[in-house]
């Protein structure tokens, strides 16, 4: 550990800890939301963009509920604070579990930290940039004639922020993969003998998670596998850890034991086959060393082998 003095703190002294690093994330986020509230309807007018350039002539957003026209920007004010708030709160669950880990996994974790931030970000704007267009473009023009799109802004809220965690989820497959191999819980040749039913299961995925379409099942599928490719290639240079290594040997050792201990007991079965007993040389198995008394006595007696339905015989009167 690189600090052994953890082990002597007592748990109030972790859970205040924990407690001034939950106030500090709970506080950047504040500062965040109050600087989005303000552009609250700017940013949701930001947001709707690639709809609202895609509808007929004449129609527009509309709200269904009366405080939706208040509540849908408040909450997107409000995810988007937690959203730009996630570094800070890495940072912070970092800074928490960062002294109960080894230098080689202090090493691996920060590049894999950063990473991942910077690819929930990167699946955002992937989404926004190339989903959104083709899926609403594709939703806008399937409809019957002579209906006339008109979503609401809280559907199309939830909507949109389903897709951007979707999306920033399914971007974070090179990191847990990497953190899979580094952890010794599969390698990369395990990996790759799965890599059909990986395939499979990113447009299985994609098919629950994005509406039912298959544009928008296929633009979240195939960035999935790719980036479980990417996953694999990164694999490599991270390499596997020692508890795989220890349960390989552990593994082996425990065959060899298994192996011994098989061998140890045919051993001890044929000796005990080899060992004659004094018994068995009493009840006759051993013809080589019995006496002439009692080969007399195993003999049997002529007169009742020829008539056996004689009965016992008479005692002799002389």
């Amino acid at each position: 550990m690189s600090d052994p003095s953890l082990n002597d703190q007592p748990l109030i002294v972790h859970l205040i800890e924990l407690r001034d690093r939950l106030i500090r994330i709970l506080v950047v986020i504040l500062l965040f939301f109050l600087a989005f509230i303000a552009f609250a309807n700017d940013l949701y007018a930001y947001l709707a963009e690639p709809l609202q350039s895609l509808l007929p002539e004449g129609a527009s957003m509309i709200a269904t509920q009366v405080a939706s026209p208040f509540l849908a920007p408040f909450k997107l004010a409000l995810y988007l604070s937690v959203y730009c708030g996630a570094p800070m709160i890495l940072y912070q669950a970092w800074g928490f579990i960062a002294p109960g880990l080894y230098a080689k996994e202090k090493k691996i974790a920060g590049p894999l930290l950063i990473s991942s931030i910077f690819l929930f970000y990167a699946g955002m704007a992937f989404a926004y940039y190339a989903v959104f267009p083709l899926v609403f473009g594709f939703f806008t023009t399937i409809g019957p004639t002579g209906v006339t799109v008109m979503t609401d802004i809280d559907a199309y809220l939830s909507f949109v922020l389903k897709l951007f965690l979707a999306f920033g989820l399914a971007f974070e497959i090179p990191v847990a993969t990497m953190l899979l191999v580094k952890a010794g819980i599969a390698s990369p040749e395990s990996l790759k003998q799965k890599r059909p039913y990986v395939f499979i299961g990113c447009f299985v995925v994609g098919m629950l998670i994005t509406p039912p379409d298959v544009i928008s099942q296929t633009l979240l599928a195939v960035p999935m596998w790719l980036l479980f490719e990417a996953g694999l290639l990164g694999a490599r240079f991270v390499g596997t850890s020692q508890a795989s290594y220890s349960t390989e040997n552990s593994e082996e050792a425990s065959e060899s034991g298994t192996t011994t201990q098989i061998r140890n007991e045919a051993l001890d079965e044929e000796e005990e086959n080899d060992h004659t007993d004094v018994f068995d040389i009493m009840r006759g198995k051993d013809k080589s060393n019995d006496s002439p008394i009692l080969e007399e006595l195993d003999e049997p007696d002529p007169s009742e082998d020829s008539n056996p339905t004689a009965g016992p015989r008479k005692p002799d009167p002389s």
